[in-house]
């Protein structure tokens, strides 16, 4: 049996990002363990507050963040801390070495109907030791990242990580408190024929996507000629799990909803991370056209489309907004 600080111990080269890793997951028992309870935890329901998105607290974001910010910001390591849930990033320890990213519960709204939820971390190297960490430390592309993952709460809890070229696969024993390996080599198959869309915003997509959409309802009565299935957790860390596990796409595109908004995702704490566990698993992540890692940030709260998971489909899907940008 090969535990998470054991599997550390022997792929991570990085003893701080280890630690880091140890700090996250440490936090993700408790918050496991809060979820069991539900009700009886008195977790469930709106904390009465919005975050920096605007959008309403469910009182376990507000209790998963200041559980995680109070346990990074003990960590020596950690230089500083940027939440999805807070306006700025949260300096911690001037002479750490490390900068930590985390949507400390992703599909919050899941909460209250015991569907699953989960916690997205990101992991980036801090270039100013001895001094105070600054939001403008934090704007990094994807692609400097050491260490991204998730902690993903349903029938069991699950970490999916990755510290080298490959993503492996964690579930929380909940006997022994040990997170144990269970899929030590993950890869996504370059076809498929299952996607994830909210499919109730198509009238504010672009034109692409409205047509690879409407080619994938025809089915094999269309120009794909086979049937396809639609799945939708309404969390991006169950979709993303999905295709990690069996395949497919997971889409949350441009849209002209919010007009002030390029995508519903946010780059730093979602987009970024679940992109590198994509591409190392075999897969692509896109806005529809460019690689999500190679985005340079110019803001730690900026959205953007993505578009992540097998291979060819994520390649079809740009094939069709690059000619239709020719046009």
């Amino acid at each position: 049996m090969t535990t998470l600080a054991n599997y550390l111990n022997d792929h991570a080269t990085n003893p701080a990002v280890s630690d880091v890793i140890t700090s996250i997951t440490d936090v993700g028992k408790t918050i496991s363990q809060l979820l069991r309870k539900g009700a009886l935890a008195d977790i469930l329901g709106e904390a009465g507050n919005q975050n920096v998105q605007g959008e309403e607290q469910k009182k376990l974001d507000v209790l998963a963040n200041d559980l995680l910010l109070d346990a990074l910001a003990q960590n020596s390591h950690c230089a500083g801390v940027a939440s999805e849930e807070l306006d700025n990033a949260t300096s911690a320890n001037a002479d750490g070495s490390l900068l930590v990213l985390f949507d400390p519960l992703d599909g919050s709204s899941n909460i209250d109907i015991n569907m699953a939820v989960g916690t997205i971390f990101s992991i980036l190297p801090y270039q100013h030791q001895g001094h105070d960490s600054e939001n403008s430390d934090f704007l990094q592309a994807g692609n400097q990242q050491l260490a991204a993952g998730y902690l993903l709460y349903g029938t069991s809890t699950v970490l999916a990580l990755t510290v080298a070229d490959n993503v492996v696969m964690f579930s929380l024993d909940p006997d022994s408190g040990d997170y144990v390996l269970i899929e030590d080599n993950v890869q996504i198959d370059a076809d498929t024929s299952e996607y994830a869309i909210n499919g109730s915003n198509y009238r504010y997509w672009r034109a692409p996507m409205q047509q690879y959409i409407d080619e994938l309802i025809a089915g094999k009565d269309g120009v794909r000629g086979r049937d396809f299935n639609t799945r939708w957790v309404a969390a991006m860390v169950g979709d993303v799990h999905r295709i990690l596990c069996r395949g497919g796409l997971f889409t949350y595109p441009f849209d002209t909803k919010h007009a002030n908004k390029a995508g519903k995702l946010r780059l730093m704490y979602e987009a970024n991370p679940m992109s590198l566990l994509i591409e190392r698993a075999g897969g692509v992540a896109t806005d529809a056209v460019s690689r999500i890692l190679d985005i340079e940030p110019t803001d730690i709260h900026q959205r953007v489309p993505v578009v992540l998971g097998s291979k060819n489909e994520v390649n079809y899907v740009k094939d069709l907004h690059l000619q239709h940008a020719d046009k």
